[in-house]
């Protein structure tokens, strides 16, 4: 008992909560712990608890910045589409055009350069701005041809109708006194008693109802297709097979007649059709370079005389704005307008 007095007395001197309950080793630890400055029984367990607290906090943190990120995510791609959807397609910001792949400009040669050696050479004889006599034309244009076969020579004439307007959209027939220079293959679709005219006239296909199943097989082995008019209700159902190739006739291009013999013949010597095109452009091949200047000429002063009939009276400003010739894959020669 006197121990016991003696470490309850140096327990007091220490200020311990101990009392005459506790036993002599639990005043014995109590003074040790004391004496040491640092409760060893509560060191493991304080850091324990600061090892579980600071654990807690990272994984708050973590979340924290994890749902942040979820969220800035988000509003990017919120931000994207939105500019997506109003066709803005540029960056940002600074950093974002940074990351932008720029490549090398690219070097676009002028059109001249493009083109072949030949080409080049024969561009060089032909004044770029000139406007040329359509016989000097003509003749720059033959001589300027670069291929080594007969080429042909089109006229290409720029109008200032309008397409759109039914009573504007320019279209007729001309009959070249020289022709095309082509071999023209002309069908005939036309009662029997047509076609023995039709073959004298130089038809290369004649027929009626057997000519339906060619068109059934589309074999299109020809370049022009004459009709009579009570035969025209059966092309009916072909035309979208003959339509856009140009191959339906029609009365404007003297293609449906009652003289098949005749529309034959004008066929065959050189009668060709011509209409303005979407950009106002009338097209037309008027021979061949082997045709010489001269018959050229004349082909194309038939074919302008034919244009200038179809002038639409409802047009108000200038009806023909430019004419040029040129050869197959030749430069162009602009052409005094006459008209």
């Amino acid at each position: 008992m006197a121990k016991k007095a003696e470490l309850l007395e140096k327990a007091a001197e220490l200020q311990l909560a101990v009392s005459d309950k506790s036993t002599i080793a639990e005043i014995e630890a109590a003074i040790a712990e004391a004496e040491s400055g640092t409760p060893e029984s509560s060191k493991p367990h304080e850091t324990k608890d600061k090892d579980v607290i600071a654990e807690r906090e990272a994984v708050i943190a973590k979340a924290g910045k994890r749902s942040q990120k979820a969220l800035d995510e988000a509003a990017e791609k919120a931000e994207k589409e939105a500019r997506k959807e109003a066709g803005d397609t540029t960056p940002q910001s600074d950093d974002a055009e940074a990351h932008v792949k720029k490549g090398p400009k690219p070097i676009t040669r002028p059109r001249l350069e493009r083109r072949g050696k030949k080409y080049q050479e024969a561009a060089k004889k032909i004044e770029k701005n000139k406007l040329y006599s359509l016989d000097e034309a003509l003749k720059l244009a033959t001589e300027t041809s670069p291929v080594k076969f007969d080429a042909s020579v089109e006229i290409h004439v720029r109008l200032g109708v309008d397409p759109r307007q039914a009573d504007q959209n320019v279209r007729s027939t001309v009959a070249l006194p020289h022709g095309t220079g082509k071999d023209v293959r002309v069908a005939v679709f036309a009662p029997e008693t047509e076609h023995a005219a039709a073959k004298k006239a130089g038809a290369d296909i004649i027929g009626d109802e057997e000519f339906l199943k060619q068109l059934d097989k589309e074999e299109l082995n020809f370049d022009i297709l004459v009709a009579t008019p009570q035969y025209m209700p059966k092309l009916g159902k072909y035309a979208r097979l003959l339509g856009p190739r140009g191959l339906m006739p029609n009365p404007k291009s003297g293609t449906v007649a009652t003289d098949v013999a005749k529309a034959v013949s004008e066929a065959k010597a050189g009668r060709v059709e011509y209409r303005v095109d979407k950009q106002a452009i009338v097209h037309l091949a008027i021979g061949k370079v082997s045709f010489g200047a001269d018959k050229l000429a004349e082909n194309t002063r038939a074919f302008l005389a034919s244009l200038n009939t179809q002038k639409p009276s409802s047009l108000k400003g200038i009806y023909v704005k430019s004419i040029a010739v040129a050869t197959t894959m030749g430069p162009s020669v602009k052409v005094e307008n006459s008209l």
